[in-house]
């Protein structure tokens, strides 16, 4: 049995976003959960927009989210390859020049239009006489390249899309090396596909017609064509495609307390069947992943929900799997993880409860009848609102003037977590001290 290989296959032109976050994420675990290979392949034949900062930040989302590789290639080292196999479909009549400028393209694809015609090319460049291109090339034109598509149909099953086909005359022929002698996605896609060994390609459904002229490039360069399987694209909660959506990127989540697994597990089973709950370990996600599941809905991501769900990710996660982010026991951590907003607030948390704090006396009628009126322990939920009662009846202040000053004196913070939640973790005695002003 063939070793399951898939790629993740990035242009370095931005940041990590959720999109491709997700398509990722999809190969990572196919790979994992079939007992496969998960590849990097940096596509960075643009020149212009490819950059060292992008690709460097997509690595570090990579392995943040935990989504690690074991074999990578960047597509601008293997230039030599693509014009290899490029020559040899040049001799077999399979790429061939074109000279119209942009414009004249434009031209024809509305004329087909306006007649009701599917915008296809007309393949008039197969018709050039050695005269029109002595022509062309005196007038300082140069030729972009097109593959040529034989009639007949093109058919595939796909993973999550099931059975799809075209008929390759309805297709234009693509355009595959641009004007400047640049390689476009399609040709060193393949070509790379097939020197790599990949035998499962999970992308985004925006590549459906890009597959169905790939599979032909696949049979023409002599590979075999891969499995496909067409993840329906995400779009923003007001059910279309938004600009945030397209920028939104993991590193932003990442900044604002959004654990890694909290994205993996909310994006592996936004649009399925299944329940979105919250996994522990990608290699426990990787093993409920089933293609048949996705539905074929563009399922909407709400940026508010994955927040929202990261909070129960978080106030369920276990010690072990924080266990070297933060400072302090086990034992503190399940007392208070069920109100955390981030791992990070535990330090918080932890400093305010366990260590030294310096009060701020801002209001001693308040803090002093506060000591004067301290409950002895056992403490409970409810012993907060009581105290604070007690204190609003002695000192007639209320708000922000009654809840403010015992703030400040028992965390040194003007704001932070819920006292009465606060409470019974600093214990009595810190409390009688900080209340009088005492560092403790």
């Amino acid at each position: 049995m063939t070793k399951i290989k898939v790629r993740f296959a990035p242009s370095p032109t931005g940041h990590m976003h959720i999109g491709n976050t997700r398509t990722a994420l999809f190969n990572w675990l196919w790979a994992k959960k079939m007992g496969g290979e998960f590849m990097l392949r940096i596509d960075d034949t643009d020149f212009l927009r490819s950059k060292k900062e992008y690709e460097d930040s997509l690595r570090e989302s990579l392995i943040w989210l935990g989504l690690t590789w074991s074999e990578e290639a960047r597509q601008s080292a293997r230039f030599e390859r693509y014009n290899e196999i490029t020559e040899k479909l040049k001799a077999q009549g399979r790429i061939y020049p074109c000279y119209e400028t942009p414009e004249e393209l434009e031209f024809k694809r509305k004329r087909a239009m306006s007649k009701g015609l599917p915008p296809i090319y007309d393949r008039q460049a197969l018709q050039y006489t050695k005269d029109d291109i002595a022509r062309f090339e005196a007038e300082g034109r140069k030729p972009h390249y097109r593959f040529k598509l034989l009639d007949g149909e093109i058919a595939w099953d796909d993973a999550i899309r099931g059975h799809i086909k075209y008929e390759a005359q309805n297709l234009s022929d693509p355009i595959i090396i641009r004007e400047d002698g640049s390689y476009l996605y399609h040709l060193p896609s393949v070509i790379d596909d097939c020197d790599f060994g990949i035998t499962h390609i999970v992308r985004g459904e925006d590549h459906v017609t890009n597959t169905a002229s790939q599979i032909q490039m696949f049979e023409a360069i002599g590979g075999k064509v891969p499995t496909f399987a067409h993840l329906p694209l995400l779009t923003g909660k007001e059910g279309k495609l938004s600009k945030r959506l397209g920028s939104l990127g993991v590193r932003e989540l990442k900044a604002e307390g959004v654990e890694n697994m909290a994205i993996c597990s909310f994006l592996a089973k936004l649009g399925t069947s299944e329940a979105i709950e919250p996994f522990y370990s990608l290699e426990e996600l990787a093993q409920t992943l089933d293609f048949t599941k996705i539905g074929r809905a563009q399922p909407k991501f709400d940026e508010e929900e994955l927040k929202h769900f990261n909070l129960k990710y978080i106030r369920h996660l276990p010690y072990a799997n924080v266990a070297g982010r933060i400072n302090g026991s086990e034992d503190f951590w399940n007392k208070v993880r069920a109100n955390l907003n981030t791992v990070e607030d535990f330090n918080l948390w932890n400093n305010i409860c366990n260590g030294e704090v310096q009060p701020i006396m801002e209001e001693t009628s308040v803090t002093d009848a506060g000591a004067e009126l301290l409950p002895s322990e056992p403490w409970n939920d409810e012993t907060f609102n009581l105290w604070m009662n007690e204190i609003k009846a002695k000192t007639a202040k209320k708000g922000k003037e009654l809840f403010h000053p015992i703030r400040k004196a028992l965390t040194g913070l003007d704001n932070g977590p819920e006292l009465k939640v606060l409470l019974p973790l600093i214990g009595y005695d810190k409390v009688l001290k900080r209340l009088k002003g005492q560092k403790a």
